[in-house]
């Protein structure tokens, strides 16, 4: 979220950090990576060579380390506090703030846009891949909250970002999950889904056991670049038959699609849904514990059939506890 308070900061004379640096002339790469960072943690230019941060312990501990960084590599660096008294004033510093800040905004707005229009009547009866589209809202849901970080000054470029990310999402959850097959239909198949599973893919290949087929066989592979073989059904990666739908996760794609009806699965499906997408939907008062439990199976367990195992001997006690309450 965007700092607060910092709009007193027009009248505050010591409220600013600087770093005044010269780069050496080699090696030709460090200038490029120095401006990366300085982007990175939202400085903004204010003279040649002097960028400027509100004065926080979060901005001197990263200015510090990017003097320490340019010193090393042959250049001259400093961190100082700063007022400013003439030329530049403090309202002027926060307009640099704002304008920094709405390059950001505009840039995912611009793909929102995009977004959005695949989201049109049209595109939706085509049969628009929402799978597709809901991990691009992810990342830009992602890239939101890192251009937030910096926005020290609460820009007011952001709202509109972020009201049409919510007309998305709200466009995302109209459309119907496609109910196309049935559970008799993957018998005898092999599951692939990416190495390094965690909870949405342990708690989904515990389902497809457990409901799907108690023999299926599991694969995992490198999350991009895979061909599936005959016989193979993906899930949770890309182009994956099953994987995220709208703002369902993987664990709750298969129970739609594949109708299973066991109404002790939706305490479950609640949990996964927020340990995986964490945006406490649910906040069931069980789930903190779970996410603990199965970050330390994770840890623990570096082999994926390793962590299937573990993860399913939880969800069965988890499943078994919910099933004899008769959840309604």
């Amino acid at each position: 979220m965007p700092n607060a308070g910092h709009l007193s900061m027009e009248n505050d004379p010591t409220t600013w950090l600087l770093l005044l640096h010269q780069l050496p002339n080699s090696p030709a790469y460090l200038r490029v990576k120095m401006w990366r960072r300085l982007q990175k943690i939202g400085a903004v230019p204010v003279k040649n060579g002097a960028y400027v941060l509100p004065n926080s312990e979060q901005s001197l501990e990263d200015l510090h380390w990017l003097a320490r960084e340019i010193m090393e590599n042959g250049g001259d660096a400093s961190v100082c506090e700063a007022t400013f008294i003439e030329g530049v004033t403090n309202r002027d510093v926060i307009q640099l703030f704002h304008a920094a800040r709405e390059v950001d905004y505009v840039q995912v707005l611009e793909e929102a846009r995009g977004l959005d229009d695949e989201l049109k009547p049209a595109s939706v009866d085509a049969g628009v891949e929402t799978a597709s589209i809901a991990s691009r809202l992810a990342k830009m849901r992602q890239r939101l909250t890192d251009i937030e970080s910096i926005d020290f000054f609460s820009s007011p470029a952001r709202k509109p970002v972020d009201s049409l990310l919510a007309q998305i999402e709200t466009k995302l959850r109209k459309i119907p999950i496609r109910k196309t097959q049935q559970q008799g239909d993957y018998s005898g198949r092999t599951w692939v889904t990416r190495k390094g599973i965690h909870v949405d893919r342990i708690a989904s290949a515990w389902l497809i056991r457990r409901f799907v087929d108690p023999a299926a066989k599991f694969k995992f592979v490198p999350g991009k670049g895979y061909r599936p073989e005959p016989g193979e059904v993906r899930f949770d990666m890309f182009d994956a038959e099953f994987t995220h739908e709208g703002e369902r996760c993987t664990f709750e794609v298969l129970i739609e699609r594949l109708n299973i009806s066991d109404r002790a699965l939706r305490p479950v499906a609640e949990m996964i849904h927020d340990i995986d997408l964490k945006d406490s939907k649910f906040e069931r008062p069980e789930t903190p514990g779970i996410a603990l439990i199965i970050a330390a199976i994770c840890t623990a367990n570096k082999e994926d059939l390793e962590r299937l195992e573990r993860g399913a001997a939880v969800f069965d006690d988890l499943y078994e506890f919910y099933r004899k309450r008769k959840v309604e």
